[in-house]
């Protein structure tokens, strides 16, 4: 097995503090930009040396903040209402009606995540290309359209042909986000802005959780010849489209959106040049497979793959069985949709509290990373050995109340993309690989739960435990190879006598010029 120092060692063809740094001043790259691309090569060489007030750039943080932030929210809240909201149907006669047995209705969820994984790296590309709002927009109008269609299903084939098409739509959502997070904001907002439209996972899901009761109270009121299940994939249906034709308008980057005047599009680009990460650039078409090699030597790479994997196991086990579980414990449909909004609430709460200490304190996001995967290990024991009787239903629930926290693991571990991979093409291929292991661990989860172990699902869940176990090993190898990178980069600055001001000033030189966190001997990553 390797050593540390083995793993921690830079490629060879890395090259030294002094010859990068003379490269970069006579090696400038002209960036090739589309027709409709973002910043131009001149108003790069124009902002060269620009120099705004504090005051300019908070007030241009807070309109980005009045814009974007709500609007993330809701699209994402409702894209993850979208594609969980299954769970509910099948409490209100989503299987019954369309005639599935045995592990048809797993399926439904594991073929989703087969066409979201088999799409994720073309949509990257395409975000990469082109104008990533209106990408973003058409996509979202397009699974909106999906997902209304499902309310019209009759049978199986209908279903999962489907399935296949909204997990097609829905892949470029997330690493679309995390992409425009990163083009507006500075490494140390990173995970706060992140947090927050990711928190909708939770925030939106008490707002749809109420909606889809009092969808699922007519049902009970007029019987099950109302078909509840049909109508809530109606109106999640037209709200996905409509929210996709206002972020036409509304959502991009800094130098797509039309709500920014041009001064203001040059003081965001200048903004973000502290992260070391480049510009701006959703335009370039330069793909450099030199940076695509990097990956593969770089642990952190494989890291985040194998974290997401891990974590989204569980993932898609919960989200696809935990109202039949619940219901199965004797909970009835509508209370279970009810028990969920606590649940939702807590994870709202623990998702301020981290974006409020990160935003004001360094280096803590893998702390919280590696806590938020205790509770969940108990809370999956507690349901796999616990009987499944009336009396114990209050204890199992709790035991799935206390996964809250499980999600921290993998919406910081995204965030960790804009703020430790540099270099274009290294940040889109870490971004689709760590979404791979995003898919493959949804696919599994969802398969892992054997209708002939219902209802208590124990080996299923005990597996759940196992994953986030093994998950929290992981993260803690993970900041320890960054920890050792820092120290190592620091020593070899201060045995050259670079000032941090000097290594500030550099950093930005060579992340303009479209390099590496490995090749910028001046980047630091963030723990």
């Amino acid at each position: 097995m390797a050593q540390v120092s083995e793993i921690m060692t830079l490629p060879p063809e890395m090259k030294s503090t002094l010859e990068i740094s003379k490269d970069a001043e006579k090696d400038v790259e002209k960036v090739e930009i589309s027709d409709k691309g973002s910043v131009t090569a001149g108003e790069v060489q124009e902002n060269e040396g620009e120099k705004y007030t504090e005051d300019q750039y908070k007030q241009l943080k807070r309109k980005a903040d009045r814009y974007l932030l709500p609007l993330m929210w809701l699209c994402y809240g409702i894209q993850q209402t979208d594609k969980t909201s299954i769970s509910t149907q099948a409490t209100f006669g989503l299987r019954t009606d369309t005639g599935l047995v045995g592990q048809q209705y797993s399926w439904l969820t594991t073929i989703f995540y087969i066409t979201y994984m088999c799409f994720e790296f073309p949509s990257n590309i395409i975000l990469q290309r082109y104008l990533m709002g209106r990408t973003l927009s058409c996509y979202m109008i397009c699974w909106g359209v999906v997902v209304l269609c499902i309310g019209f299903a009759q049978n199986f084939t209908q279903l999962i042909t489907l399935r296949a098409l909204q997990g097609m739509f829905e892949c470029c959502i997330s690493p679309g986000f995390i992409l425009v997070i990163g083009s507006w904001y500075t490494t140390r907002e990173h995970a706060s802005r992140s947090l927050v439209f990711q928190s909708a996972n939770a925030g939106f899901g008490v707002i749809a959780s109420l909606i889809l009761y009092g969808i699922g109270s007519v049902q009970h009121t007029r019987g099950p010849e109302f078909q509840a299940w049909r109508y809530m994939s109606y109106f999640l249906g037209g709200m996905t489209i409509l929210t996709g034709f206002l972020c036409l308008f509304l959502l991009g980057t800094p130098s797509e959106v039309r709500w920014l005047s041009p001064e203001e599009k040059k003081i965001a680009n200048e903004r973000i040049i502290k992260n070391n990460t480049g510009h701006d650039r959703t335009g370039i078409k330069n793909w450099k497979w030199k940076q695509a090699r990097e990956c593969l030597m770089d642990p952190c790479f494989w890291f985040a793959g194998l974290n997401a994997f891990l974590s989204s196991v569980p993932n898609g086990g919960i989200t696809t069985f935990a109202s039949i579980i619940n219901t199965s414990a004797g909970f009835t449909n509508l209370q279970v949709i009810l028990l969920d909004i606590p649940r939702s609430v807590a994870s709202v709460l623990w998702f301020v509290l981290i974006g409020l200490v990160t935003s004001r304190k360094k280096n803590l996001r893998l702390y919280f990373m590696m806590f938020s995967v205790l509770p969940p290990v108990a809370g999956f024991i507690m349901m796999a050995t616990l009987p499944n009787e009336p009396q114990y239903k209050w204890a199992r629930w709790t035991g799935y109340f206390i996964t809250v926290p499980c999600v921290v693991a993998l919406f910081l571990a995204w965030t960790l993309i804009p703020s430790n991979i540099a270099g274009r093409t290294k940040r889109t291929l870490t971004s689709s690989f760590t979404f791979v292991g995003y898919c493959v661990g949804n696919m599994v989860g969802s398969q892992i739960f054997l209708a002939k172990d219902a209802p208590r699902y124990v080996p299923g869940t005990a597996a759940c435990a196992t994953c986030f176990a093994l998950e929290f090993l992981l993260l803690a190898a993970w900041r320890l190879v960054l920890v050792l990178r820092n120290r190592r980069r620091e020593k070899q600055l201060r045995e050259q006598g670079i000032s941090e001001e000097e290594r500030v000033e550099r950093g930005k030189q060579l992340g303009e010029q479209d390099y590496t966190d490995f090749e910028n001997p001046y980047f630091r990553y963030t723990l």
